[in-house]
């Protein structure tokens, strides 16, 4: 298994065959005009509109695990889980116990990736006794296929739960200790989901349902797809990607929501490696007068060559005036982006290249002025927490350390 993160973490770094490839978007704004025109030019990029009638919550840290089983236990017809991570351990006993205690004819459907999830063939008899059908999206079986870079890198790194095909949650949360408590020390991580009413969570049933099929499951009931449900004032769409060569859903929507700022553009993101077109618009964004920020994983961070990466782009970007925090209570594991005073996105989707290439990916893009408040609050949080770099410090940092963040890019070049 430590194989298989080691050469996970290479092709991380190494990233897809062509990640600055001149077909990237590179965008200075989007047009002017309100939530419609946003919503529009989301429409024309990416076929998402950001529609009206949903009801939105922040569900921060292991308020997750409390957020899952109540819809587990509210749930009247099905229950959809797919995670990237979903391990033994006191999380994984609580969501057991929760799916043995739903209503009676509730249909359980239980998809993880076979990377993250480490020994949940350990789990999934007891998931089976309760009556769930569980399966694994691309088995990875065998010592060469630990060392396939393609089949490493084309992975399911998806967090979603649907119930009823009304409620969704999504985020960067995994079924495993490390999602326990509230980030209050090194072995517990920041995260960051949210949990959604509306349309939009047909579209994540949908998500769900692709994967369920490619990994030999049958289609979907159709009372699974109920009709749309418009539960409040929210306007959000579902992005969900999957691989692509060039240009992926992801990175689409990645450099959609850098193109709409205007005076603010908060970033948190666990695994940040951004391609050139990304920080050639985050540069252009403070050239703009935009206030840009990134809050990244400092000392706790768990793929010790990703964190090498990361550092490695701060040069550029701090010169460009990119202010750069890290945070230092714990692994620093959410994906969210906040535009101005209303825009928000929050999902799985790293600022790597994987994440906007080759794996599945899902996020919410919302447009809320409350729930963006609310990011913006948690953001503000997390800085207290944090220590920001500084362009003078950094460009004075020492020789071993500037070859340490190079490091990455050497291994990869010889795999």
């Amino acid at each position: 298994m430590k194989l298989a993160w080691f050469a996970f973490a290479a092709v991380l770094v190494t990233g897809c065959p062509a990640p600055n490839h001149r077909h990237d978007l590179r965008l200075r704004s989007l047009p002017g005009g309100g939530p419609e025109t946003r919503s529009l030019a989301f429409f024309q990029s990416l076929g998402v509109s950001l529609e009206p009638g949903h009801r939105v919550e922040l569900v921060e840290n292991g308020r997750i695990f409390d957020a899952i089983e109540e819809e587990v236990l509210a749930a009247r017809t099905s229950i959809h889980i797919a995670s990237y991570i979903w391990r033994p351990g006191e999380p994984s006993d609580r969501m057991v116990r929760a799916l043995q205690q739903r209503q009676p004819g509730v249909t359980c459907r239980i998809l993880v990736d076979p990377l993250g999830s480490i020994n949940f063939e350990a789990v999934a008899p007891a998931l089976t006794e309760a009556g769930c059908e569980t399966r694994v999206y691309r088995p990875i079986q065998g010592a060469f296929a630990a060392l396939d870079a393609q089949r490493i890198k084309t992975r399911m790194h998806r967090k979603l739960v649907v119930r009823d095909g009304e409620v969704g949650l999504t985020g960067g949360w995994g079924i495993w200790k490390s999602w326990l408590g509230d980030a209050e020390g090194p072995d517990f991580w920041r995260d960051m989901n949210v949990r959604v009413e509306g349309p939009a969570v047909r579209e994540m049933q949908v998500a769900f349902a692709q994967n369920w099929q490619e990994s030999g499951g049958d289609f979907l009931r159709p009372e699974d797809f109920p009709a749309p449900r418009y539960s409040g004032d929210a306007r959000a769409g579902f992005v969900a990607s999957t691989n692509s060569r060039y240009l992926s859903d992801a990175r689409r929507m990645t450099l959609l929501t850098i193109a709409a700022a205007r005076q603010r553009l908060w970033i948190a993101n666990s695994y940040f490696i951004p391609s050139d077109a990304i920080s050639d618009m985050l540069i252009e964004k403070v050239k703009q007068g935009v206030d840009v920020r990134v809050l990244v994983p400092g000392r706790h961070h768990d793929i010790a060559p990703v964190h090498a990466a990361q550092r490695a782009s701060y040069e550029r970007l701090l010169e460009g005036g990119v202010r750069i925090w890290e945070y230092e209570l714990s692994m620093m594991h959410a994906k969210t982006m906040l535009v101005d005073d209303s825009l928000s996105v929050i999902g799985s989707t790293n600022m790597d290249p994987l994440a906007l290439s080759t794996s599945d990916e899902c996020s919410v893009v919302v447009e809320d002025a409350e729930l963006a408040a609310r990011l913006a609050g948690a953001f503000e949080k997390d800085l207290v927490r944090s220590r920001e770099i500084h362009w003078e410090g950094w460009r004075r940092r020492g020789l071993l350390q500037k070859l340490g963040e190079q490091l990455p890019w050497i291994i990869g070049d010889y795999l």
